[in-house]
């Protein structure tokens, strides 16, 4: 492919006018989408407006008049329609961590109601780490044992001990994404419940909960869904379990009648019962204009069309490194139908100091220990030129050697 190709099938592009919606510093090609999505323009002003409207002149009237009391439930009607969950099935609350603790709690709690014998937590040995420690806590504390394999043996490992089956729907690390109705189904074949992360699938790739018959599933607010750095995460629960359990942390938001300050505690019906403490009413103003951005491309085909731009990108990009970097080896799957929105690349001496190098010319990606080089794509923004042109990068600072300079082999605090 030549740069004037990728320039041919930008002008081709009907997601195009989506990218209008950023506000993209000049100069850069951002692919760290998948760790930090792009600011939305409409964002400042909003978050400007609860601040000097809602908060300064309307003050505390503002839960009521501005609506701040039921933002968890609007957003996350917002956030179901992209992941194939139901009005009034899914709220916003607290951060990816804290709702998977909340839901892998309940998921313990109906397992050893249903079936006492079952005592492992199944996952991914290359989940993310904190879906680890938090699995790891939980089953040091509820009796369990956390069991890892690998993503190909997850099969083969489900059987009549497996409680949970806890995985994450597009690896962090590689982009390879499960098929999350067939190992829903095989692991409800086995008897065992499922609880999938979404982090890296919510507004990056098609998801349907309900029709994959998923059991419990959170994800976060930062990534493809633009809420901005700490923007508020999301959880949902099937509504055959919702009920079944009073998650851990029931704090007053949870309650069926918050305002009545009776000192018992009583459960919000369904999905409610797992918010915990008062929502974060800047990070969700914030998280909304994410979402909304998402949701924009409705007008354009919505997630599908989203996914395929996503997947031409990616090929674009990996094959075009791929060819002219063969000291780097892919990572990422090359079929379709199991690559989420990310491609990453892997060299077991060079990839942190290349990445950094590639982040001074304005190409910013991330690495992630111990040897990959990580790229990804936001077709809200992307262009195919910007794929294009951040291949060349990846070449040159191949090619000259550039990657050896000591500014870009100090490590950062955060890679």
């Amino acid at each position: 492919m030549t740069r004037d190709d990728a320039l041919a099938l930008d002008a081709a592009d009907p997601l195009a006018p989506l990218r209008e919606q950023f506000a993209l510093p000049d100069g850069v090609i951002y692919l760290d989408g998948n760790s930090l999505g792009v600011l939305p323009k409409a964002t400042a002003a909003r978050v400007q407006h609860v601040l000097t409207e809602e908060w300064g002149r309307d003050l505390i009237r503002s839960w009521n008049t501005a609506g701040w009391i039921t933002l968890a439930q609007r957003i996350g009607d917002k956030i179901a329609r992209l992941v194939g969950a139901g009005a009034g099935e899914l709220v916003v609350a607290d951060s990816t961590s804290v709702n998977l603790f909340k839901v892998l709690s309940a998921a313990l709690h109906i397992a050893a109601a249903d079936a006492p014998a079952r005592k492992v937590i199944l996952s991914e040995r290359s989940n993310f780490p904190t879906d680890l420690y938090i699995a790891e806590s939980l089953a040091r504390e509820r009796g369990f044992e956390l069991v890892l394999c690998e993503a190909d043996e997850i099969a083969a490992r489900l059987d009549g001990g497996i409680a949970v089956l806890m995985l994450t729907h597009v690896n962090y690390r590689t982009g390879r994404m499960h098929d999350m109705a067939a190992v829903t189904a095989a692991a409800h074949a086995a008897g065992a419940l499922t609880v999938w992360d979404l982090a890296h699938s919510a507004g990056a790739v098609p998801v349907d909960l309900t029709g994959a018959n998923a059991d419990f599933a959170i994800g976060c607010g930062y990534k493809y869904l633009n809420g901005g750095p700490g923007a508020p995460a999301f959880v949902w629960a099937h509504p055959r379990h919702a009920e079944r359990f009073w998650q851990p942390l029931a704090g007053w938001m949870g309650h069926a009648a918050p305002f009545e300050f009776t000192p018992g505690y009583r459960p919000a019906p369904g999905i409610a019962r797992y918010l915990c403490g008062t929502p974060a009413v800047l990070s969700m103003a914030a998280l909304e204009c994410g979402v909304d951005s998402v949701l924009a491309a409705e007008a354009y085909g919505g997630m599908a069309a989203l996914r395929r731009k996503s997947l031409a990108l990616s090929k674009l990009f990996a094959d075009e490194v791929a060819a002219r970097c063969p000291q780097l080896a892919l990572a990422s799957p090359t079929d379709d139908a199991v690559r989420g929105s990310q491609v990453c690349f892997a060299h077991p001496e060079i990839a942190y100091p290349v990445v950094q190098a590639l982040i001074a010319r304005q190409v910013i990606g991330d690495f992630r220990a111990p040897d990959i080089l990580r790229f990804g794509f936001t077709p809200l923004y992307l262009r195919f030129v910007d794929a294009f042109d951040a291949a060349l990068h990846v070449q040159q600072v191949l090619d000259s050697g550039e990657w050896r300079r000591p500014e870009f082999n100090r490590r950062h605090a955060v890679t």
